[in-house]
């Protein structure tokens, strides 16, 4: 069964750019409870592997609403302010730089997959100097991050769901560590506790934050490295500058994000563009596809939602895909894609080639 025809039997598919702003504008009448809600029901013996971790999952910002909702917004939202975006990004090249050096001399010998190599190196530790939290070892996150998407957007039977929930028991129980070592610094965790939020719900915020944080801008990053090599000239009028990689990324955003489909569920009756919606109706928003790129909320930005459950990272998001693609079109001009299909990562809200493979042209 396809990802579409997944989609299509379980939820009302809202895919006109306008509708879906009026639905995230609507949030009385479409609420995000959803949001962070698993794709298929987990089975008893996987709530009890979660149960015996602790793992609990109040709601605290994607899936909640009202007052606390903007208040923990507003906290966490600071440490992702538009001033210290700007100050990360010389790390970001800086990173880049060396992953392309790495890269250089490997690829004298043998293939690379690229988004390996390079892309999912950077978000990580761009994530982590921001909210001032160490984060766990590259191989071990990304294993923790993949099998949380996969348990909670995608559509495992119950022996792969017993898999997936030991991971992220792990992962949970890595974050309890983490919120406590924090208390009473400043760290992201350190001020969530100084504003009276629980240990459960730093917990919550930081598991899907963490993922967000990263793994998404790394699928966003392996997509663009993709789709920038598959297309004839693309990457190389990006080393000559010929193109722009902020104009391309953007493009990207609105053709095809890294997380193009978001949920919302009818908190009562009402209506949408004419169309009866009955309450408890859960709603698929397709976030990219159906738009072209645009100036502010008009385009391209409709990727990373509207209104108030905005994504707070998609200027980080945004700007470090263009940096990473820019400076490694620049730094190794010289590759061609290895012609094989890639297998790609397809869940319900998230999406991404799986490698990038390349070699070096003649």
């Amino acid at each position: 069964m396809s990802t579409t025809e997944r989609q299509a039997m379980n939820y009302q598919l809202v895919q006109e750019p306008d509708e879906v702003r009026e639905v995230l504008r609507r949030v009385d009448d479409f609420l995000p409870t959803n949001a962070l809600t698993s794709v298929v029901p987990l089975s008893s013996a996987t709530l009890r592997i979660l149960s015996k971790a602790k793992f609990a999952l109040p709601p605290v910002l994607a899936s909640a609403t009202g007052e606390r909702h903007r208040q923990v917004r507003q906290q966490v939202a600071g440490f992702f302010s538009p001033a210290k975006v700007a100050s990360i990004l010389p790390l970001v090249t800086e990173i880049v730089t060396s992953r392309c050096e790495l890269t250089e001399a490997v690829l004298q010998s043998s293939t690379v997959d690229l988004a390996g190599a390079v892309g999912r190196h950077i978000p990580p530790l761009i994530l982590q100097e921001l909210i001032g939290v160490e984060l766990p070892d590259l191989a071990i996150l990304k294993t923790w991050s993949r099998d949380s998407l996969e348990l909670f957007w995608g559509w495992p039977d119950e022996p792969r769901q017993a898999e997936l929930a030991i991971s992220a028991a792990a992962f949970y129980q890595w974050l309890i560590a983490k919120v406590e070592q924090h208390r009473g610094d400043q760290s992201l965790f350190g001020l969530l506790h100084a504003t009276g939020l629980s240990v459960p719900e730093i917990c919550s915020l930081g598991y899907f934050l963490i993922i967000a944080g990263q793994e998404t801008t790394s699928q966003l990053i392996s997509i663009a490295f993709y789709r920038a090599l598959s297309h004839p000239g693309c990457w190389q009028a990006l080393a000559d500058g010929a193109l722009s990689a902020d104009s391309f990324v953007r493009q990207l955003l609105a053709t095809e994000s890294s997380v193009p489909t978001w949920r919302r569920v009818a908190s009562r009756d009402t209506q949408l563009a004419g169309s009866a919606i009955p309450a408890g109706a859960e709603i698929l928003l397709e976030l990219s596809g159906h738009h072209l790129p645009g100036a502010g909320d008009n385009g391209y930005s409709l990727a990373f939602g509207h209104g108030l459950h905005r994504c707070l990272g998609a200027k980080l998001a945004e700007l470090e895909t263009v940096c990473v693609l820019q400076t490694t079109a620049r730094l190794l001009p010289a590759l061609r894609i290895v012609s094989a299909e890639p297998s790609w990562t397809r869940l319900l809200s998230f999406q991404s080639p799986d490698t990038v493979m390349v070699e070096r042209t003649p």
